[in-house]
């Protein structure tokens, strides 16, 4: 089973970028968009029909903010989009998949870099995660969660730690709740495949830090600790 995990900035901006391509070459099974900025109305429908794919969507109220999408080709039994709040659900930031023997969780976290508020709602939706997660596994405990979580865990997902100490995403009550979330039975798959490893997935735009690889790891796959005996 092929899975891809991406974090499109828009994903209109992607289509012309090269998306319907990648997807083409790679042929996964399933594609987990996070911050998509769209409807599925405002897509092109050969971006999912050509590949033989069904689209879910979990689009923000706000236009042009935020938003998930996966493109399956087997029919889960059961979909459910969003959290079950109100106020994290219209921002469009969970769909959750249910097969027989696994379920694929897509989500994308918030970010607290614009200020207290945002900051403060971040920490809300951890909690809320945290609890939702826990009673997930209670129906089924092979999971495979992926997407944009907006921390960074250690000092070894970010290039500059010591200056970055104090900035949301990599701020010690975030990093903390991270590895309790980890320690209740879920495993950071890039991690454990390579613990010596100091990659990244997301740059800022500024000062040319994608050339200079000055970035964060803030994009996952998590899987159950059940799932990974599996």
């Amino acid at each position: 089973m092929k899975l891809i995990s991406l974090n499109c900035n828009g994903i209109r901006s992607s289509l012309g970028k090269g998306l319907s391509d990648y997807i083409r070459d790679r042929k996964p099974d399933f594609i987990c968009f996070q911050e998509t900025k769209a409807t599925q109305e405002q897509i092109p429908p050969s971006l999912w029909e050509e590949g033989g794919y069904t689209p879910v969507f979990h689009s923000a109220e706000k236009k042009g903010y935020s938003g998930v999408a996966v493109l399956y080709k087997k029919p889960p039994q059961k979909i459910t989009i969003g959290l079950g709040d109100p106020f994290f659900d219209k921002e469009g930031r969970s769909i959750y998949l249910e097969y027989p023997d696994f379920a694929l969780w897509n989500s994308y976290f918030p970010s607290g870099t614009t200020g207290e508020v945002r900051q403060a709602a971040k920490m809300k939706f951890l909690d809320l995660f945290q609890k939702e997660a826990a009673k997930r596994r209670k129906k089924q405990p092979n999971i495979l969660l992926c997407g944009d979580i907006n921390i960074a865990h250690t000092p070894q997902d970010i290039h500059d730690p010591k200056g970055n100490a104090k900035s949301s995403g990599f701020l010690p009550e975030e990093r903390e709740w991270l590895t309790q979330f980890l320690e209740k039975g879920w495993v950071d798959t890039f991690r454990y495949l390579y613990p010596e490893k100091q990659e990244y997935s997301w740059w800022t735009f500024r000062a040319g830090a994608r050339a200079k690889n000055k970035g964060w790891r803030i994009d996952y796959f998590f899987v159950t600790e059940e799932l990974k005996k599996m």
